[in-house]
């Protein structure tokens, strides 16, 4: 099995990280954990984690890269 991704925003949250993914064809993707610019990691949402792991599944993601500022 070949994984596809991009490099994609995570200002709205994991789920909606993996629904854009799936929306561009890819099964993996990769974000910054925190603005490399400066500023906080977000707070984790469970509701939204849960959401995301719902799609990786769905959809058979591969590993996800996250990327340290």
């Amino acid at each position: 099995m070949f994984y596809i991704g991009n490099h994609l925003s995570a200002s709205k949250g994991f789920a909606a990280m993996g629904r854009k993914e799936v929306e561009l064809g890819g099964n993996t993707f990769a974000f910054f954990t925190r603005n490399p610019r400066g500023g906080r990691a977000k707070e984790i949402d469970p509701e939204d984690v849960r959401k995301f792991l719902e799609l990786t599944e769905e959809y058979k993601f591969g590993k996800i890269v996250a990327h340290a500022p």
